[in-house]
C-alpha cells in the first residue's frame, strides 16, 4: 500500500496491468509495482482476475483500476509531460500513437486505453508566457496549427517580426 499522501486512481476496463507496462518501458523514472488481485468475483471481473495495479509515472504515484467498460477517460484529466528536446517529444509521442493511441492537437495525445496526454516542450511554454507579448502571441498562433509541436517552428514564430 503507497505511503505518498496522494495517488492518482486510473480506470481502465480490463487492461490497467498492461497500461502501466507500457507507461513504465516508455517513461523515465516509471515503474509497475504490486498487482492486486480481485478477493471475489464482483461486477467487474471474477476472482482472481487482475484488480489493481500501482504502478508510478515520471515518478507520479498511480493506481489502475479495471473497473469495467461503465466509465471512460476524458480530455478533462491528462498528464503534462514537458520534454527538453524535439528529440523527446517525438519518442514519447510516437511512443503513444504508435502504440495504438490517437493524435490531437496542440501536443494533445491518447492512448490506446484512452488517458491523455500534452507532450509539451519546455521551450513552447517559455515562448508562450514570456514577456514578449507580440512573440508569446505568434508561438500561440504556431501552436495551434500543429499536433505534434515543432520546436523549430515555435522558436521560427518567436522570431518573426
Amino acid at each position: 500500500m503507497s505511503r505518498d499522501p496522494v495517488t492518482l486512481c486510473l480506470w481502465y476496463d480490463k487492461d490497467a496491468e498492461d497500461a502501466a507496462a507500457f507507461y513504465a518501458a516508455t517513461f523515465p523514472d516509471s515503474a509497475v509495482g504490486a498487482v492486486h488481485r480481485a478477493p471475489l468475483d464482483n461486477p467487474s471481473s471474477k476472482e482472481g482476475a487482475v484488480l489493481t495495479v500501482e504502478f508510478t509515472v515520471l515518478g507520479v504515484p498511480c493506481v489502475g483500476l479495471n473497473g469495467g467498460p461503465v466509465f471512460q477517460h476524458s480530455e478533462a484529466f491528462s498528464f503534462q509531460v514537458h520534454t527538453d528536446s524535439q528529440e523527446e517529444t517525438d519518442r514519447y509521442w510516437n511512443a503513444i500513437v504508435g502504440n495504438g493511441g490517437q493524435e490531437s492537437q496542440c501536443g494533445w495525445c491518447k492512448d490506446k486505453w484512452g488517458v491523455n496526454w500534452q507532450i509539451t516542450p519546455r521551450a513552447l511554454l517559455e515562448a508562450t508566457t514570456g514577456p514578449d507579448k507580440a512573440a508569446a502571441k505568434r508561438a500561440f498562433e504556431a501552436m495551434m496549427t500543429m499536433k505534434k509541436i515543432d520546436i523549430a517552428a515555435i522558436e521560427a514564430a518567436v522570431k518573426a517580426a
